[in-house]
């Protein structure tokens, strides 16, 4: 059933410009029509019956409605095509939309959670009848169903906005359950168990709440990318043998697609122009094509002809392999001067390294002097986080 319904939208969508945003338009309306249809039916028994737990599930429900309304503004606005204000775009108006929600959820947490503390200390009595007992079980055939459209297109699109619906639909079918097990229990034994249930789905709203706020702040602030995104980016680097090495990759995201990194190439300082231009041009196409990826190439020349530039190099990468092959050397020259040899390089270490700076040089400086001879050390520390 959900998959005929996404091939008829990709039918009557899929070949547009932007599918991405045709697909994300859909999820929000069918998002806010199904959510409508449970604030409606569990406000309806909940009023009636006088369950504070029913009304609870019902405001989470309308904190759904709500995000559904968010994602078709986010999903249109982020859908624009870049413009003279935003040149990257406005695919992270889906992260401000998403940190909205996700302030509104945990505020309607905390407003439940006073409500069901007051239910606990002065309890009432739930009416229980088959009509919310058939409401209820209705609404989690419909979460369930909601739930599985989400993750469809989410995989369609990739989207983790509709991966985070998709999880938030699922968990409303367990707050759901609950729900129903505490109406079953009192109408059958008796024991008044509303305000607890409704106290821990409001600790489930509050806590679900901060943690869409805070993915939504990491995203927005600039979060590492994927370590397989990340290793990809290198794998394909690494798989162009005209190049000598790359250092200095840097990463930044304006959205779920909009993806910028920049890299420094090392090549061979007798190239000529043109064909350093035509070996950047193949490893940026590649990037673009195979990854999704807008890459930006800074040329650095290498020095492979001179024996003695070969030798300190060669010697520089075994003294650093040999403190730990994750230790990166790169920019490396070796400058002798009026009987003064200097060694300058760029060293790549990882963040919160378990040797200090001037420890990795201490052991650089006695190996160098050992295998190049005496020489003094100019280098540049470089704390890279990607590693």
């Amino acid at each position: 059933m959900i998959k005929g319904m996404l091939d008829k939208v990709e039918k009557k969508y899929g070949g547009g410009k932007d599918p991405r945003t045709s697909f994300g338009i859909f999820a929000g309306v069918m998002g806010l029509v199904s959510n409508l249809l449970l604030v409606i039916g569990k406000f309806s028994i909940g009023f009636l019956s006088g369950s504070v737990s029913i009304m609870a599930d019902a405001i989470n429900n309308l904190s759904d409605t709500i995000s559904s309304v968010l994602t078709l503004v986010g999903f249109y606005i982020a859908g624009k095509p870049a413009d003279r204000e935003h040149p990257y775009g406005h695919e992270r108006f889906e992260y401000i939309s998403g940190m909205f929600v996700s302030l509104m959820i945990t505020f309607v947490g905390f407003q439940f959670l006073l409500t069901s503390i007051d239910r606990i200390r002065e309890p009432q009595s739930i009416s229980f009848s088959w009509v919310t007992l058939i409401v209820l079980l209705l609404s989690v055939f419909l979460k369930i169903w909601q739930g599985g459209v989400y993750r469809d297109i989410a995989k369609k699109i990739d989207s983790d906005t509709l991966v985070a619906a998709s999880k938030d639909s699922l968990n409303d079918v367990y707050t759901t359950i609950a729900v129903l097990v505490s109406t079953a229990i009192e109408g059958i034994t008796g024991l008044r168990l509303d305000g607890y249930i409704g106290g821990a789905i409001a600790v489930y709203i509050i806590y679900s709440g901060i943690q869409l706020l805070w993915g939504f702040i990491n995203e927005l602030m600039g979060i590492r990318p994927d370590q397989e995104e990340i290793d990809k980016m290198k794998e394909f680097l690494s798989s162009f043998d005209e190049i000598v090495g790359y250092h200095d990759l840097l990463i930044h995201q304006y959205g779920p697609n909009k993806i910028f990194a920049s890299v420094h190439i090392e090549v061979d300082d007798r190239w000529d122009l043109n064909k350093a231009h035509q070996v950047i041009d193949q490893i940026e196409e590649v990037f673009k094509n195979r990854l999704g990826v807008e890459l930006v190439c800074h040329v650095d020349p290498v020095n492979l002809h001179d024996e003695q530039q070969q030798f300190v190099y060669l010697q520089l990468k075994k003294i650093i392999t040999a403190i730990d092959p994750i230790l990166k050397a790169h920019d490396i020259r070796f400058v002798s001067h009026n009987e003064e040899n200097v060694l300058y390089f760029d060293l790549v270490v990882p963040s919160k390294y378990k040797m200090t700076d001037e420890d990795i040089l201490k052991v650089i400086q006695e190996n160098i002097n050992k295998s190049v001879g005496s020489c003094l050390l100019n280098v540049t520390f470089d704390h890279n986080y990607l590693l």
